[in-house]
């Protein structure tokens, strides 16, 4: 099942929130992403349409296996992207952290793990 940018940064930020708070509603993803609540509320229903969450009857937003596959994906793809871009290329903290947002989307899984590994042998040789 295929999941466009917004629906991955929608996990990714459900995954970021649930673990901080234990809990997740649609007004706390709309503080977070600074999006209007009628945005996050159309994103929701597609996610569950979709299969990667479902909605408690307290409305809280709790992510399904497949939605949880999907988002710590995602997420570990954002926190390699920021670090490699940070760490080994030397940008700005807040600047990689932009990067790695437009490019955890696109990366093909070759790269990925490339860049991933290369990261992890960096890691060790700078300890």
């Amino acid at each position: 099942m295929s999941l466009f940018e917004s629906g991955e940064n929608y996990l990714e930020t459900i995954l970021v929130l649930t673990k901080r708070n234990g809990w997740v509603r649609s007004i706390d993803i709309a503080a977070e992403m600074n999006f209007s609540k009628p945005s996050v509320s159309r994103a929701m229903s597609i996610l569950k349409r979709d299969g990667y969450i479902i909605i408690n009857d307290e409305g809280h937003i709790i992510l399904t296996d497949l939605g949880m596959q999907k988002a710590s994906s995602v997420l570990d793809r954002h926190i390699t992207l920021t670090r490699y871009i940070n760490e080994i290329l030397g940008v700005n903290k807040e600047i990689a952290e932009k990067d790695a947002c437009r490019i955890e989307h696109i990366i093909s899984p070759e790269t990925f793990t490339g860049l991933k590994a290369h990261l992890q042998t960096w890691e060790s040789e700078h300890q």
